[in-house]
């Protein structure tokens, strides 16, 4: 059986990706969305927040392996998630080697964040922003879109002539080998 592709959007909490991950499946109906937040939600009904009962691993850890899972059956996936930290980043790199990614940057101004922030009413304002400073410095992406400059649907398309553009992609392969040389210097 062929292993299912994955796009991976990555970009900082509001920066649209689950917009853009919705769109994206209005154009790729052979794809299906699989949020990190839905994932979350998983994770959550497992656990006692509340009384401090947790799973001691953290959820990327599982969501990658469930990532894999899918792909492993054919499922094509387009993956809203963000690359956020050392441990997210390892993680991420080592469960999906193997796999065909088309690496996707998701960008929008700190401005611009912040006023999402506020819109949603769900979200600590500055989260976003503070996830600026480890998201989007170490990727490769395979191509890159602003949601701000850009409305969703052209960001949508942008992404699926990627998909079908006979370039191969190589982000996520240099963003691994860059993740596996750094983790040899420490």
């Amino acid at each position: 059986m062929e292993k299912g592709l994955i796009i991976v959007l990555n970009g900082v909490s509001s920066s649209g990706k689950s917009s853009l991950a919705h769109e994206l499946t209005k154009l790729l109906p052979d794809f299906f969305t699989f949020s990190i937040d839905n994932y979350d939600i998983v994770i959550d009904k497992m656990e006692d927040r509340e009384n401090e009962r947790l799973i001691p691993i953290e959820t990327e850890y599982f969501y990658h392996k469930n990532v894999a899972m899918f792909a492993d059956r054919g499922v094509n996936l387009i993956l809203d998630q963000i690359i956020h930290d050392t441990k997210t980043m390892h993680t991420f790199y080592e469960t999906l080697s193997e796999y065909t990614i088309l690496f996707v940057g998701v960008h929008c101004s700190p401005e611009e964040l912040t006023r999402r922030e506020l819109l949603r009413g769900d979200r600590h304002i500055g989260l976003a922003i503070s996830q600026l400073e480890f998201v989007h410095k170490q990727e490769v992406y395979d191509i890159e879109v602003n949601t701000e400059q850009q409305p969703l649907s052209v960001c949508a398309n942008l992404i699926v002539n990627r998909l079908n553009n006979a370039v191969p992609f190589t982000g996520f392969r240099q963003s691994l080998a860059n993740n596996n040389k750094n983790a040899k210097l420490l």
